[in-house]
């Protein structure tokens, strides 16, 4: 769901919109991310026509309306203006006719003016309202860039994951997205993309510091505004009681917004240089995608050893 007036004071300066009725209702809703060209339905064929989509007038609709008697003009207008239309843009700046604007002012709807042309226009409202409509979330954790990978480190409060961030930024070759808070997009329907809240973006929280900001401190270089989040690490006490998988075999993920993404569970205590983990964690995974498994040529390695063994003890 969008705000119209919202929407307007973000998107403004990029989609070239000026308010052409000043009387316009800003505060509605935009609830569907379709987009409508009038065409066909103003000659009268309503059929597939929603009144619930915002409606794109481009050159051919306003000289189609242009060639119209004006009392024919505002029939056809009257037919699709509805109180639930989210708004309406009229492209390369073309003047709205009269009874554009008369049934705008009745009906409260928003009426643009865009200074982009209809084809420039209809793309960079189709980007903007999938990025305004993707399914999001937020969660508990930091966001980093690691060797080009987005690896969201998760974990209970005090465990260490903002000083795990600062030692990874320390080293290079990192950035930090997010601290604390991770608000995730699905998009295209096929990745993640975290960023962090304006309000605390490129900030940690260091215990027996305080909030540091990291642009000031180590340069642009060590930030960036988004990641797609490519793996999840848990960071975890070290437990006795518990079996750590000791070899690397075992595959794991979790699912965020539908998508599964790998999920790494990494014990920590005194002594262990955790952010020199997560290093190691972030490289072996780009062999792994490479096709290259260390865990998985040991155990090849290991079974042929033994096979071995076993065929000369029998010989």
């Amino acid at each position: 769901m969008v705000y119209i007036g919202e929407f307007f004071r973000k998107y403004q300066e990029i989609l070239g919109l000026s308010l052409h009725v000043k009387e316009s209702k800003l505060d509605r809703e935009m609830k569907q991310v379709e987009l409508e060209r009038p065409g066909l339905a103003l000659t009268g064929f309503l059929k597939g026509h929603s009144p619930r989509r915002a409606l794109i007038f481009g050159r051919i609709e306003m000289e189609y309306l242009r060639e119209l008697k004006p009392l024919e003009r505002k029939k056809r207008l009257e037919a699709l203006f509805s109180p639930e239309i989210p708004f309406i843009i009229v492209a390369r700046n073309l003047r709205p006719f009269e009874q554009m604007t008369t049934l705008a002012c009745q009906s409260g709807v928003p009426l643009f003016r865009s200074t982009l042309r209809t084809h420039a226009l209809l793309s960079q409202l189709n980007v903007i309202l999938l990025e305004e409509f993707a399914p999001t979330l937020s969660c508990h954790g930091t966001l980093v860039e690691s060797f080009g990978l987005g690896l969201l480190i998760q974990g209970d409060s005090s465990v260490g994951k903002s000083e795990t961030a600062l030692g990874l930024i320390e080293r290079g070759h990192h950035r930090l997205i997010s601290d604390d808070v991770v608000m995730i997009k699905k998009k295209e329907g096929q990745h993640l993309v975290g960023r962090g809240p304006e309000l605390t973006r490129h900030l940690l929280e260091i215990r027996g510091i305080g909030i540091i900001n990291v642009a000031h401190l180590y340069g642009a270089v060590c930030i960036s505004e988004e990641a797609k989040i490519d793996m999840v690490v848990k960071l975890e006490e070290w437990d006795d009681d518990h079996f750590y998988d000791r070899v690397g075999l075992e595959e794991k993920h979790i699912e965020m917004l539908g998508i599964r993404v790998p999920f790494f569970v990494m014990p920590v205590k005194p002594g262990r240089d955790v952010s020199l983990l997560l290093e190691t964690l972030v490289l072996n995974y780009r062999l792994k995608q490479m096709g290259y498994n260390s865990a998985k040529e040991f155990n090849r390695k290991l079974l042929e050893t033994i096979k071995s063994r076993t065929a000369v003890k029998v010989s």
